[in-house]
């Protein structure tokens, strides 16, 4: 099997670019995974992230989910997996289209004021990259991200988790398998603490922790969107005995109105190909069948919407 997809970006305004747009390409087509180096985002601002995020948990989560994890289950008499449990401690940010980051009781000012200036370089990554998929997929710029754009343009947030050690690691994941709902996710995860892993080809397969890397893999709006040429990958965290790991995962989604379809000139290049036609819908709507399903198999969800959105009329998507 090939390995795992490391992107270096250095280079992308280069005469490498061809070299480079090939590899993400790739990527987008039989990983939907990938790993960024040389992204743009510095290092010390990594560095300061990592470190408040890091002391923010034994400041103030650590305690908290051990006190939850012990309300839950006695795990010491646990002898079969747990299929309902996700070992992870977990709070979320908004960012757009309004920040909570002001609401969050227990952050302090270093640690807002770095995650203000982390989530700022990662909307603009994210936006970059969409240019990019929008160039290999032979869409006008700018069209995806005026796919996701709804009224209020579109809606990114953070989730910070911690998976600290568990003692029963084959009983219990730190997240159950699952796609992500949303369009391009952003993973900045601990270098040294290992857990994540995507299904391809019926393996479970690690993403390597890196240093200063931004891991990026792509939601089910997007692959309904590209009609399929993309699609979206189930994958997972396993829990260790050993070190907790941080993962910082931020979802640039469409907008909760946004009407999600597949972009005409992917369905007239696929029609040859294939005679499946993904649904439209509108975002949010896809949002609360997702709730329910989140650790079940993307396909049913893509058949319900199709009786949910048939009512829906999408509005042109004009780039120019």
């Amino acid at each position: 099997m090939d390995s795992f997809p490391i992107i270096d970006m250095e280079k992308i305004n280069s005469e490498e670019r061809a070299a480079i747009m090939d590899k993400i390409k790739d990527a987008c087509e039989n990983w939907g995974f990938f790993e960024l180096v040389n992204h743009g985002i510095s290092h010390e601002l990594l560095d300061k992230v990592e470190k408040n995020t890091k002391e923010h948990y034994s400041k103030s989560m650590e305690q908290r989910f051990k006190e939850l994890v012990a309300s839950k289950t006695a795990l010491e008499e646990v002898q079969t997996e747990i299929s309902d449990l996700d070992w992870e401690s977990t709070f979320f940010l908004k960012h757009l289209p309004e920040s909570n980051m002001a609401e969050i009781p227990d952050l302090d000012e270093d640690y807002r004021a770095a995650m203000k200036e982390f989530v700022v370089e990662l909307e603009k990554l994210a936006e970059f990259l969409l240019d990019l998929l929008c160039e290999n997929l032979g869409l006008e710029k700018g069209y995806l991200k005026k796919a996701f754009y709804g009224s209020r343009g579109p809606t990114f947030g953070t989730k910070v988790s911690n998976y600290p050690p568990c003692p029963k690691p084959d009983l219990v994941k730190g997240l159950r398998a699952h796609t992500d709902a949303g369009g391009l996710i952003l993973l900045f995860q601990d270098d040294r603490v290992s857990g994540l892993q995507l299904l391809k080809d019926g393996e479970w397969i690690d993403v390597p922790p890196m240093r200063h890397s931004i891991v990026i893999n792509l939601g089910d709006q997007l692959e309904v969107i590209t009609n399929g040429k993309y699609k979206s990958v189930m994958h997972r965290v396993l829990t260790q005995t050993d070190g907790t790991r941080m993962s910082i995962a931020s979802f640039y989604n469409p907008g909760s109105d946004a009407v999600i379809y597949p972009a005409p000139t992917l369905v007239e290049q696929e029609a040859e190909q294939q005679n499946q036609v993904y649904p439209k819908f509108v975002f949010e709507d896809y949002m609360k069948l997702y709730a329910g399903l989140k650790f079940q198999a993307k396909e049913p969800r893509f058949e319900a919407m199709k009786t949910v959105g048939s009512t829906v009329t999408p509005p042109p998507i004009a780039t120019a």
